[in-house]
Order: structure tokens, then C-alpha cells, then sequence
């Protein structure tokens, strides 16, 4: 069904930027800009996703130039998903933002930058045509590229180069896949492609394409052993910024994966086991990365390399149970993910610090606030019934019917080493006595109500949407049931596009 309003969740975000280029200087009308538009994309990807998931597929065609010919815009429950989950985090980080980043970067344009960001993002989950994608992303690196680097800090250059070396890197091997398609399919319409890529007589150059994709996705998710680029960027930029980064990023390049392997390349079982391989590696390497970090960011930041894993290998096992619990925690990932960034920000507030040798006595000062970031903690660990918990159930289901016991292995290493690190965080974060000389800075307790609030009201946003995820399970199982079954059954999905 065609509808031209499914690109509306792009557009706010386009002109919220471009209101916000014309009060360039204007720092509290940008605020309140981007909060505004942020709620009216929020209210807007609502809408689309429950239009999508009560009813059925779809499809703009821009120009009007219908499909495979054009480039069209495809809104199915999958893609629709993802732009709900951006909404959501791009409202709680607007009002992060507000408080937590300095005005001198706002001068530099750090909200309209911002929103080109999630304008990319919202981009490359509701395009149908694979070079439109590889644009969509490149909006995103170069925007992301812009907020890593705003203050000019010698550890931000310095993350910001790595970041960049390995994106450009990354869309070399995604470029050169796309060349290859349309030289032997004649086609980027991803519907389209589905069609004809069984046709292509030469299936070695198929399969040798795959890969070209595997490893370009694989850098931007940052699966072993392409990781290392993440944890030496993540913890340089602001909190606001670490946020949408850890929250949504890298979830784009596992977004695009499970695209393009479910509905262009129906993968090999080399291509299956090397996914399963990459995800048991990522899950040990990103474990055994957060044991050894004190700073509370670099240890998020090898979490999200952890819990990347399990992702990755919910695709390799190519069942519907297997991807079910895949994009469940896809969808609960981006949410705590978001928040335990947001949280270590709050932290700096309360200690002027992010060293866990140098915290303490949280609990103590501020036990409402601890209990809130509890609740986060606890869901991130994955202790029922939090959102955490019901994916890996699923997850190790599809790995027992495929008989794979080492990736249930890592699942449960992954596991147990996140509670021991969360678990000696709070202790040391939280329980322990401070000493008054290691607190640095306490600039949350001058700050006025209503800036406090602006802190505190995105984390406890985040922290409603983990629990209605974690006690609603059923809900959001029900929806990460249908688009494993969209996303192994595409025929839907050709449908729309193609009318065929």
C-alpha cells in the first residue's frame, strides 16, 4: 500500500535541524527546538508503527517512479520498529542534552547536527534500495563524525580518527559489494534483488559479494575482531553523545546485516557458522574487555561489544525462535543501552568523575536516584523479570534446537561476567563509603530544579520503557515474532514494493 507520509519521521528531524541553522546562536531556542521535534517524531513513529503492525506493508515511491526503477521508501513492522526505538531515545537525549552538554558545543551546532543524525538513522531503516542505504549511512557517519569531534579534546581527535578510519574502511567493503550487485543483477531494489540474485548463474561471485557485506556490516556493528574502534571512541565524546552512539550505532550496522541476509542473500552455512563464530568471540572479548576497565564508560562500552554477540549469533542460527530472541534484544538493548550512558553522565554531575576507584557513597546522598539507575542495572544484567532475561531464553532455545552448545556457553559467560562487573560497580559506585578528597565536583546539587529534572527525566524514561519491555514481555515477544517471521518469509515484503 502506498503511503508518501511514511518518510515524515525523516523530514521533522530535517527541519528541526534547519529551524535550528536559522537561530544559529540561539542556544535555548535550539533546546526547545529540538525537544519539540523530537516529541512530534516520537508521536509520529508511534503512529506509523502501529499503522504497520495492525494493518499492512508500506511503500513510497519518490518521484513517483515505481519500483525497482526508483528509489522507494518501505515502512514494514522491522524497519518501523527501529524508527519508534530512535524516536524514543532521540526525545530522552534532546532533554539530556539541554543540561548536559556545554554551550559552547551548542555554539558549534550541536542540535542541528544532532538531528541530521537521527534524520540518517530513521533514513536507513525505512529505505528499500541498498545504495540509498549505503547514503543514509554515510549521512550518519559524517554527522557522527562531527558530534565525536565538537570541543576539539586531544583523546576526542584521537577517537574520532579511529572511529572514521574504520567507517571509511567499512563503506570501501559496502560500496564494493553494491558495485557488484548491480553488476550482475542490473538492480539496488532490494525486493528486486531478493528475485534475482537465485538467477545469477555464477553463485561463487554471489557468495563472494555476501561476504564483502558481512565485513562491512561486520566493522560497523563492531563484531570481533573489528571491535577495537568502539571502546577507544565511545568513551571521549559527552554523555548525550556516548548515548545515541551506544543506544543506536552500532545497532544500524546489525540492522542493515539482518536486511540484507534475510532478504537479498539467503546465507550459506559457511556464512551461518562464521556468524555464529564471530558472535562466541565477540561475546568473550567484550566479557573479558569490561572486567579489567574502572572507568565506567570504557566498561559500557565493552558491554555493548559483548551483548553485540548475542545478536549476531541469533542470525547465524537462522531459526524464527533464534532471530525472535535476536530482535528482542535488539529492542532492549537500545534502550538500557542508551540509559547507561546517560547514567554515567549523571555520575560525573554527582562526583565530577568516571573513575570507579575514586566513587562511592551514591547510595548514601542520593538513594531515590540509586534505586533508578538500579532498575537500569538490573535490566542491562537481565534478573526476571527485566527485559533482559526473556531474549536470551529464546536465544538459547534456538541454540539447543540447532544443537549449539558452545554459543549457549558464551550466552551464559556473557552473562555471568555482566553481572560480576555490574555487580562490582555498584559496589564500588554506589555502597562504598567516599572520602570527601576523592570527590572532585558535585555540580548536580547547584544546579536549579528544573535542570535536574532535565537530567534526571530522560533516565527515568528509559527506565519506564525497561520495565513495560521486561512485565509486557508477551507484547513485545509478539512483535519480535512477527518480524522474524516477516524477515524469513520476505514474501510480504516483495509484495509491497514490487506488487508481485
Amino acid at each position: 500500500m502506498i503511503d508518501n507520509n511514511i518518510i515524515a519521521p525523516v523530514l521533522i528531524h530535517l527541519f528541526t535541524a534547519l529551524l535550528q541553522l536559522v537561530f544559529w546562536r540561539r542556544t535555548v531556542t535550539h533546546r526547545i527546538l529540538s525537544v519539540a521535534g523530537s516529541l512530534f517524531g516520537l508521536a509520529v513513529s508511534l503512529n506509523l508503527f502501529i499503522k504497520v503492525f495492525n494493518g499492512e506493508i508500506l511503500t513510497m515511491n519518490a518521484g513517483n517512479w515505481a519500483a525497482p526503477f526508483g528509489i522507494v521508501f518501505v515502512a514494514d513492522t522491522f524497519s518501523t520498529a527501529f524508527v519508534l526505538l530512535t524516536s524514543i531515545v532521540a526525545l530522552a537525549v534532546s532533554l539530556f542534552s539541554a543540561v548536559g552538554v556545554g554551550r559552547a558545543r551548542m555554539l558549534y551546532g550541536y542540535f542541528p547536527i544532532f538531528h541530521f543524525l537521527v534524520m540518517g538513522l530513521n533514513g536507513a531503516f525505512l529505505t528499500g534500495d541498498i545504495f540509498n542505504l549505503y547514503v543514509w549511512f554515510e549521512v550518519v557517519i559524517i554527522s557522527s563524525f562531527v558530534l565525536l569531534t565538537l570541543g576539539g579534546r586531544k583523546a576526542q581527535l584521537e577517537g574520532a580518527v579511529k572511529y572514521m578510519a574504520l567507517n571509511i574502511l567499512a563503506s570501501t567493503f559496502f560500496l564494493t559489494g553494491i558495485g557488484i550487485l548491480y553488476g550482475i543483477t542490473g538492480t539496488l531494489n532490494m525486493a528486486d534483488l531478493s528475485g534475482k540474485i537465485p538467477l545469477v548463474e555464477n553463485q561463487t561471485i554471489v557468495n563472494l559479494t555476501a561476504i564483502f557485506f558481512l565485513v562491512g556490516f561486520g566493522i560497523k556493528s563492531a563484531v570481533f575482531p573489528l571491535y577495537f574502534w568502539l571502546p577507544s571512541s565511545y568513551h571521549t565524546p559527552p554523555s548525550a553523545v556516548a548515548a545515541i552512539f551506544g543506544g543506536l550505532l552500532t545497532k544500524l550496522g546489525l540492522y542493515a546485516m539482518f536486511r540484507i541476509f534475510t532478504l537479498v542473500f539467503e546465507p550459506t552455512d559457511l556464512i551461518k557458522a562464521m556468524f555464529v563464530v564471530m558472535a562466541v568471540l565477540t561475546i568473550i572479548t567484550g566479557a573479558f574487555g569490561a572486567i579489567i576497565k574502572s572507568n565506567i564508560r570504557r566498561l559500557f562500552s565493552y558491554l555493548i561489544v559483548c551483548h553485540i554477540g548475542f545478536v549476531v549469533g541469533g542470525l547465524g542460527l537462522y531459526t524464527k525462535v533464534a532471530i525472535t530472541g535476536a530482535v528482542f534484544y535488539l529492542i532492549h538493548d537500545i534502550i538500557v543501552k542508551t540509559n547507561l550512558f546517560l547514567i554515567s553522565g549523571l555520575i560525573r554531575q554527582l562526583r565530577g568523575t568516571m573513575d570507579m576507584d575514586r566513587l562511592g557513597g551514591i547510595y548514601d546522598e542520593y538513594p531515590k536516584l540509586s534505586l533508578l539507575i538500579a532498575i537500569v542495572l538490573f535490566s542491562l544484567v537481565g534478573i526476571p523479570p527485566l527485559s533482559g532475561s526473556w531474549p536470551k531464553i529464546y536465544l538459547i532455545e534456538g541454540a539447543l534446537e540447532a544443537n549449539n552448545h558452545i554459543f549457549i556457553g558464551a550466552i551464559i559467560l556473557g552473562s555471568f561476567v555482566t553481572l560480576y562487573v555490574i555487580a562490582k560497580l555498584w559496589a564500588k559506585v554506589f555502597w562504598k563509603t567516599a572520602s570527601q578528597d576523592a570527590i572532585i565536583e558535585d555540580s548536580f546539587k547547584s544546579l536549579k530544579p528544573h535542570n535536574k529534572a532535565l537530567l534526571v527525566t530522560p533516565i527515568a524514561l528509559l527506565a519506564a520503557c525497561s520495565l513495560f519491555i521486561g512485565l509486557n514481555a508477551e507484547t513485545v515477544i509478539t512483535i519480535s515474532s512477527k518480524i522474524a517471521g516477516e524477515l524469513l518469509d520476505p514474501s510480504l515484503y516483495i509484495k509491497a514494493v514490487l506488487g508481485k
